[in-house]
């Protein structure tokens, strides 16, 4: 829906639902509306019946992106642990999340079904943005294979979370070049990464690097990473 300073536009069905009959929000309540490609739009919620319509007021381009990107390569986890790490990597401001089809994942996507979870991903992906305040969106992508994902052009510093490897996330930063405004955090399934993984990722110049002493579950490891790896680049 484009948007634009002045403007008075209909809200779709489901947020016009939400905002009235979830939210309880009345006539002439304050919201903002974003197309999650930057800045915002203050705007007045107008009310008739089951139809709300917003009264625009000027852009805004307050931004609530980290100082630097981060791609979270997740190995699918089972059951429905992939829309919390979505979710919360959303919170935590990564900029992208891959899942990955890992040898060891229990989980199996294809096809109509495979479509429909990345469709079902991306919708947490926004609603986690309206919840925390982000007005990007963060990028959701469809699942692919380790070897896959490591042809793509990657910038910037890229780190494979494993619990014997021997440099520590914080050793690996602080080796890291000045200026670092990418960093790739790869964590694998249950299972976690095969030896055969493990070493295709070596060749491709990724580093292994653990967290602490603790061995976490694969849908805490890469939030854990984030925000450690926020605060130590000062992002």
């Amino acid at each position: 829906m484009p948007l634009s300073a002045g403007a008075r536009l209909p809200l779709p069905a489901a947020l016009a639902h939400h905002a009235v009959r979830v939210l309880r929000l009345r006539a002439g309540a304050a919201i903002v509306l974003f197309n999650g490609a930057g800045g915002e739009y203050p705007a007045t919620l107008e009310i008739d019946g089951k139809e709300a319509w917003a009264q625009l007021g000027a852009f805004d381009p307050r931004d609530a992106e980290l100082a630097g990107r981060i791609i979270l390569a997740q190995g699918l986890p089972s059951g429905d642990k992939m829309d919390w790490v979505v979710e919360k990597a959303v919170e935590l401001g990564a900029s992208r999340v891959s899942p990955i089809a890992a040898q060891r994942s229990v989980l199996q996507l294809a096809g109509a079904r495979l479509e429909k979870r990345v469709a079902h991903w991306s919708r947490i992906a926004q609603a986690a943005s309206e919840q925390c305040g982000r007005n990007r969106l963060m990028a959701v992508d469809t699942p692919a294979t380790l070897g896959a994902w490591l042809e793509q052009p990657a910038d910037g510093l890229r780190l494979l979370c494993h619990p014997e490897a021997g440099p520590s996330l914080v050793e690996a930063l602080a080796a890291a070049q000045p200026g670092l405004r990418q960093l790739s955090l790869l964590v694998g399934p249950e299972g976690g990464w095969s030896d055969a993984e493990l070493a295709l990722a070596a060749r491709h110049g990724v580093q292994a690097v653990r967290y602490g002493p603790r061995v976490l579950r694969t849908e805490t490891a890469g939030l854990a990473l984030m925000a450690a790896a926020t605060a130590l680049l000062g992002w």
